[in-house]
């Protein structure tokens, strides 16, 4: 895509076990195996899935976190992948990431004031201390916070507050490509929608990207411009909110779908459900073939035996099915 900000291609990331300095790993955990997705410039991606299924590892891997065991990560035309420590410091400015735990996130020895500040610094955005001083207060404007704020630490603020605070100091470095790593998932339902609508604001004054890491369908079809849905590593289904929400092609989607509530008591009462049989397979010994066909509805022998690759089966519409 010419207008891409961020393209993965065939990310994967393996984590060997066991093993110590003098003995061989038995075996790895396939935490991502053989990803590949892109994102514009200014769009919102919704990547969902179960627990597990690699989604926050993805992003670990995009912010450099976790570098992968092969793979490209090509951001503002880069590969950050090929890029040393010297050379991904300059990078990382430009992508930044919000994290899921405002109260884990946050230094308790430091005031809010410091927090940001320290970025500006260690960066050397602002040299001047009053600079600095000047920018915190603008941050905390930006995300709806006081100018006191500055000088309280975490502990003195509510969970909202906390990652209002989160989200600034992801803004203190003017990035392109924000990571939000299931940013409302630890808030009360109240705080989510105004966190959501303080990330629609930032991104339609500021033009930013997301890529929006959640488990919570009704997020992400409130923010996201397209969706992927992943499965134990891989990408099931990708496509815009629209499509994947009204017509979805893979039947895991559709089961994730199905488990939605409806707050109509009529619709919910006639709609059809799709319940998953067993449980998730373990990363370390994924299924043959596709790897959902042990759960899925509509399997068939060959399900078992090949990998079903992600395909366009409607325009912009993709789906790794062999029945799609």
């Amino acid at each position: 895509m010419s207008d891409a900000l961020l393209e993965v291609r065939d990310l994967v990331k393996h984590f060997p076990i066991g093993g110590g300095m003098f003995t061989k790993p038995v075996g790895v955990v396939r935490a991502i195996d053989g990803v590949s997705f892109s994102i514009r410039k200014g769009e919102t991606l919704g990547l969902v899935g179960e627990s597990g299924c690699g989604k926050t590892t993805t992003g670990r891997c995009i912010l450099q976190l976790e570098r992968p065991t092969s793979g490209s990560i090509v951001f503002e035309g880069i590969d950050m992948v090929t890029l040393d420590a010297a050379e991904l410091r300059a990078v990382r400015r430009r992508v930044q990431v919000i994290f899921q735990d405002p109260y884990s996130s946050l230094n308790p020895r430091m005031t809010i004031g410091q927090i940001l500040a320290e970025p500006l610094k260690v960066h050397g955005i602002r040299r001047d201390k009053g600079e600095r001083e000047l920018r915190v207060r603008e941050l905390l404007a930006q995300v709806g916070l006081l100018p006191q704020h500055d000088k309280r630490y975490p502990h003195q603020l509510s969970g909202g507050q906390r990652q209002r605070v989160g989200i600034a100091r992801a803004l203190a470095m003017e990035p392109a490509l924000i990571v939000c790593d299931e940013p409302v998932s630890a808030l009360d339902v109240s705080i989510q929608a105004q966190i959501i609508n303080l990330l629609e604001d930032l991104q339609s004054r500021l033009g930013l990207t997301y890529l929006f890491i959640a488990h919570d369908l009704s997020v992400v079809r409130h923010i996201s411009d397209r969706v992927a849905v992943m499965y134990l590593g891989k990408i099931a289904e990708l496509a815009d909110r629209k499509a994947i929400y009204d017509e979805p092609l893979h039947p895991y989607t559709r089961a994730l779908l199905s488990a939605v509530p409806i707050p109509d008591p009529k619709i919910e009462a006639k709609r059809e459900r799709t319940v998953l049989r067993g449980e998730v397979p373990s990363a370390l010994k994924p299924p043959s073939g596709c790897v959902f066909h042990p759960r899925c509805p509509i399997a068939v022998d060959r399900c078992s035996a090949e990998i079903p690759p992600l395909r366009e089966i409607r325009p912009g519409h993709w789906a790794a099915c062999h029945l799609a």
